[in-house]
């Protein structure tokens, strides 16, 4: 029996409520074998800690920037990176020629060369073979410098939409140049890094799918068809002043209308204030956030979910609400529609339109047996295409194979991981 594979994951704040996926990946990893030491930047908040999930790995984890503030523990760091000062000089003019310029921007990229100076210390010492990064700024861009200080090589899964806003300033191209090969999350994602990438790169860009696991969100309970649920960042991205702008119209024709909203986000306040200046405080819950039971809990209780926003990558909680066999009403936006098929899993409107918004709210809870038809399409289109077990198979196929040198060349398997 061959030893387990030791690898590691990387990301700016883990683990953190809005990111279950994450979780979902790494305990399925574990799983299949693999021995996964997660790593962060920084440390969560305890607000993100909401479940035990969180907080199991939340003590597990190594937290970059409280080791890279320890004097003893930087200087040792350097010390033994520059026992080969070529990779270490490297690393640093690497930092220096990927900053997007201007004196604050150029003294980031030096804390992310001394952030991942300590992170290759830790990684060395724990025998890592492999780091993978989630999102692809700012720990991507320590994960870069680390691979080129330790020469263990990384990958990345690129998600969108914020890092295709500024792909020039965070080096997209760089960052595919150098990983053993980057994970997309759809086929919309991959053509966007496409876009900044070298075509020499391009058979290096596969798609692996954030995934959930279906049966935990088996059973849906009773549902009295005029409950609404939204699930994210309480942020001007997501849409929620054009929710409320169509909610107050589906109320004007269904009175025991009631949206619940599940997260929370920098914009909180003016959305409370704002939805009591509707006179809609009777009609929507602020829920806060919640753990993954809670919100796979909530998901049995409510009719449809909703996602307004402007710009996503695939929206987890939507593979969520569909994997409980609810219908969805969404924005026709990125990677939406690869995982909602218009008029049959759910209906897709133009972001920004709360007229149209409107007419899907109504129509999923105006016609129950249809909405149930859109439900259980929608579980299994999640069960075959967005199963976290064969992603996150698919993913650790992706990385033997890269550490073994004979890389697939396909961007997918054919018929789903």
């Amino acid at each position: 029996m061959t030893d387990p594979i030791r690898i590691a994951y990387l990301t700016g704040e883990y683990p953190r409520a809005t990111d279950t996926f994450i979780q979902r990946e790494v305990a399925e990893l574990r799983k299949q074998g693999f021995e996964v030491e997660t790593t962060s930047i920084r440390r969560t908040g305890a607000e993100h800690l909401v479940g035990p999930e969180q907080k199991e790995e939340a003590a597990r984890t190594f937290y970059v920037l409280r080791a890279a503030a320890n004097p003893l523990i930087s200087l040792r760091a350097h010390l033994r990176a520059l026992r080969n000062p070529g990779a270490y000089f490297r690393a640093l003019r690497l930092a220096w020629q990927t900053s997007p310029g201007g004196i604050r921007a150029t003294l980031y990229q030096l804390f992310y060369f001394a952030e991942a100076v300590v992170l290759a210390a830790y990684l060395q010492d724990r025998g890592v073979r492999h780091l993978h990064n989630h999102i692809a700024k700012a720990s991507c861009t320590v994960a870069m410098l680390c691979h080129e200080i330790s020469g263990i090589p990384y990958s990345f899964t690129l998600h969108g939409p914020d890092i295709f806003f500024e792909p020039i300033r965070w080096r997209l191209d760089e960052k595919i140049a150098r990983a053993a090969f980057t994970a997309c999350i759809s086929d919309f994602c991959r053509s966007q890094g496409m876009a900044f990438a070298h075509r020499d790169h391009w058979d290096r860009m596969h798609i692996v799918h954030c995934g959930v696991e279906p049966g935990r969100y088996a059973g849906a309970g009773d549902r009295a068809g005029n409950r609404l649920l939204f699930v994210g960042r309480l942020a001007a991205v997501k849409g929620l002043p054009v929710l409320f702008e169509a909610l107050k119209a589906v109320i004007a024709q269904r009175p025991d209308t009631h949206l619940t909203l599940i997260g929370d986000g920098p914009d909180r306040a003016m959305l409370e204030t704002e939805a009591r200046a509707m006179g809609l405080s009777d009609h929507v819950t602020f829920a806060g956030y919640k753990s993954q039971s809670e919100v796979a809990g909530m998901l049995q209780q409510v009719d449809a979910l909703v996602l307004p926003s402007f710009a996503e990558g695939v929206p987890v909680v939507l593979m969520e609400a569909m994997a409980a066999g609810l219908p969805v009403v969404a924005t026709q936006i990125a990677g939406i529609p690869e995982l909602v098929q218009q008029g049959e899993s759910g209906i897709l409107v133009p972001p920004g339109d709360e007229t149209a918004l409107e007419a899907a709210i109504l129509r999923v809870l105006s016609d129950p047996a249809k909405a149930a038809d859109m439900g259980a399409l929608g579980r299994a289109k999640v069960a075959r295409d967005f199963n976290i077990e064969s992603e996150a198979g698919w993913l650790g196929q992706l990385i033997r194979s890269y550490l073994d040198g004979a890389p697939p060349t396909v961007k997918r398997p054919e018929g789903g991981a």
